[in-house]
């Protein structure tokens, strides 16, 4: 049910009921296609038959449509949609086994399933050798885990791997599929033979064709980030939450954590790269302001479990940031306060002496940021090895002086 029951659309406790019904009518959209039939299965390696092609293409095709509008509009949530690992020796392997099981059985696990079910014999026998092979598998996993998880590649998108913008992937690969329709179906015709009289019997896909060309070529010009997303805050909401002095997380605070090599405090320095490279604090990840909702550190943001601090020389930028974030529908984000012009001056041009030798709370700190200017001069302060998987960038000598100005 994709993102409708995290967001509540759909009762959780009717998970496998939707589950039941949508198994099932895949299973009868399989049938009517004649995929319980292995001679149909078979026929796309032999050239007589393009019709799993063909709905293969038709079903990717129209997911990936669909989820592109869908995700643009702000009705689904793409950070919300599961994507498979990817491991390459195992998709290798596995994919050659698939390959020769399909066309030696002419059935793939699904299919054949659909087929035992109408009572074909061969794909009741396909079946069980699939059970026996799954069997096998999990018996012997330990020893067959080093070729399962070898060459871990993430989770890749193909657009992402040639190195062009999902709309132009989109777009050529809805080209390509076209194509493969006219394609396909003229083979067949020629090695079927088939009658003129039928050929002209059939109904025409053009109009169907350019409609799918019209929408894909309009994706093209329409911007990469979606307006909006389900758990994005109303703006009435966010103009009240911009109020809320909570949203700040002190000097005193911040340095705890660094000192601490707290990991349940991530630094995001908003700054620009080249700055971000001369210094940064200890720890701290440079996330770009159009990153923040990108996927590359959709999960990070996920993650309600960290408090996130946003900081720039000033708080400005990371007010910006903030409310990004926010607006977004992501949860325990903080702005440090003061930013880095204001962390610099509490620690390095704080009094040595308390104004009031009776105010304990004010000696206390006194005491705490004196400790905390020589950790830092020292570098006691700097993480002795990285904390957080994300890339982090540790400063080796924090300078005290040509920090000025704001964002």
């Amino acid at each position: 049910m994709a993102p409708f029951i995290p967001e509540g659309i759909v009762n959780p406790q009717l998970n496998l009921f939707f589950a039941l019904v949508l198994g099932i009518g895949f299973g009868y959209v399989l049938e009517q296609a004649g995929f319980s039939s292995s001679k149909k299965l078979a026929g796309v390696f032999y050239g007589y038959d393009f019709v799993v092609l063909r709905v293969f293409f038709t079903a990717g095709i129209t997911a990936m449509v669909g989820l592109l509008f869908l995700s643009f509009m702000g009705w689904i949530d793409m950070s919300l949609v599961y994507i498979n690992p990817t491991y390459l020796w195992s998709a290798i392997i596995g994919g050659v086994i698939m390959g020769f099981g399909f066309i030696l059985g002419g059935y793939c696990p699904g299919t054949s399933i659909v087929a035992a079910t109408t009572g074909k014999v061969d794909a009741m026998l396909f079946l069980a050798g699939s059970m026996i092979g799954m069997f096998i598998f999990g018996h012997f996993y330990n020893q067959w885990e080093p070729i399962y998880t070898g060459y871990f590649q993430g989770n890749p998108f193909v657009y992402e791997s040639l190195g062009i913008s999902k709309s132009w992937f989109a777009f050529l690969l809805v080209m390509v599929a076209i194509i493969a329709f006219a394609v396909t179906q003229n083979i067949e015709d020629r090695v079927n033979n088939t009658p003129s009289q039928i050929k002209d019997q059939r109904p025409s896909y053009a109009l169907p064709a350019m409609l799918l060309m019209l929408a894909m070529f309009s994706y093209l010009f329409l911007p990469e980030q979606r307006k909006s997303n389900a758990s994005e805050i109303p703006p009435d909401q966010l103009h009240a939450l911009l109020q809320d002095p909570n949203r700040f997380v002190d000097v005193e605070e911040a340095t705890y954590k660094i000192i601490k090599q707290d990991e349940d405090l991530v630094l995001i320095d908003v700054r620009s790269s080249e700055d971000f490279e001369r210094f940064s604090l200890p720890g701290a990840l440079n996330i770009s302001m159009e990153d923040i909702i990108g996927r590359r550190y959709r999960e990070f943001f996920n993650n309600s479990d960290k408090k996130k601090v946003f900081y720039s020389y000033s708080e400005s930028s990371a007010q910006l940031a903030w409310a990004v974030a926010k607006r977004a529908g992501f949860e325990n984000i903080y702005i440090l306060q003061g930013g880095l012009n204001g962390m610099f001056a509490t620690i390095f041009d704080s009094p040595d002496q308390p104004g009031d030798p009776y105010d304990l709370e004010e000696e206390f700190s006194i005491r705490f940021i004196s400790k905390a200017k020589q950790m830092f001069l020292d570098g006691e302060a700097l993480p002795s090895e990285p904390t957080t998987p994300l890339p982090v960038k540790t400063i080796i000598e924090l300078e005290t002086a040509g920090v000025s100005g704001g964002c």
